[in-house]
């Protein structure tokens, strides 16, 4: 059927059949050029991290997708539909009108779980803080619950100054236990300086940031971000939801007696278990 082929005329039927074979190929040929444009594009224009946290957010189990009104007793029972972003949800202007008329309930005070929790900045639910400094930059760090499920990493790989994250995107790499842990970024904006606190430093005070970044306006969007009075009912129900991971696993205790996280609890994990653990805690199933 093929010019070149034996047996082959040039006929009519021939011709049409080429003629076909060619178009189709043309057609296929024209769509992955397409996409690979198309996925190029994405990938400069950070998309890619967007798509990426979309598919990991939709591979949490219910018991992770809770809506941060429910955790805060503000709803009954409601599962997060848009991927931890608050900015963009609905519902959640109306949440916070209600929030508004209702008797503030007290905060819990920093420390009564154990660990620190200072309440002057604001909380991503991959466990980092961002915290606003006077100059218009923010710190990012790990609150203390990551740090203690973390540890000491064995290597951490940084992003360049200079660097853009995005919500939800990459903001550093963590290696432990030959096992790699990728740590989603709180907030938009632009890397002006990276360090990685020493072993005692992250042991010893939360003050340990490891990312000083500028927001893309002048005045963020903190909607998606965890304050005040929520703060603590989340990191309640996180405690709550590393003693059941930790219930399934075969590794030896990793929560102190009263339920708090013993200070490097990695170590008593191997490979396996120290990746399957922190990464449905840092919501990377």
């Amino acid at each position: 059927m093929f010019p070149g082929v034996n047996g082959f005329h040039w006929t009519a039927g021939h011709l049409i059949f080429l003629g076909v074979f060619y178009s189709v190929v043309a057609v296929i040929a024209a769509t992955l050029v397409r996409s690979l444009l198309r996925s190029r594009k994405d990938f400069d224009t950070g998309k890619a991290e967007a798509i990426r946290w979309r598919e990991d957010f939709s591979d949490l189990p219910a018991r992770d997708r809770k809506c941060r009104h429910e955790l805060a007793g503000e709803v009954a029972e409601r599962l997060c539909d848009n991927a931890f972003d608050c900015r963009t949800c609905l519902m959640h202007p109306e949440f916070e009108r209600a929030r508004a008329t209702r008797a503030i309930k007290p905060a819990l005070r920093e420390g009564a779980l154990g660990f620190p929790l200072p309440l002057d900045r604001f909380y991503h639910r991959g466990h980092t803080w961002v915290k606003p400094q006077p100059d218009g930059t923010v710190l990012i760090g790990l609150d203390e619950l990551g740090k203690r499920m973390m540890g000491a990493p064995d290597r951490m790989e940084l992003p360049a100054p200079g660097t853009r994250i995005r919500t939800n995107g990459t903001a550093w790499l963590a290696g432990r236990n030959g096992a790699r842990l990728r740590v989603l970024a709180p907030i938009d904006g632009t890397v002006l300086a990276a360090h990685a606190p020493d072993e005692t430093l992250m042991k010893t005070r939360n003050e340990a940031w490891i990312l000083r970044v500028r927001p893309d306006s002048g005045k963020p969007n903190w909607k998606h971000l965890l304050y005040g009075n929520e703060v603590s009912a989340w990191m309640m129900k996180e405690l709550e939801r590393l003693q059941l991971l930790r219930s399934s696993a075969r590794s030896a205790p990793t929560l102190a007696d009263g339920g708090v996280p013993v200070a490097d609890f990695a170590a008593t994990l191997d490979k396996r278990e120290w990746d399957a653990l922190c990464g449905e805690m840092f919501l990377e199933p």
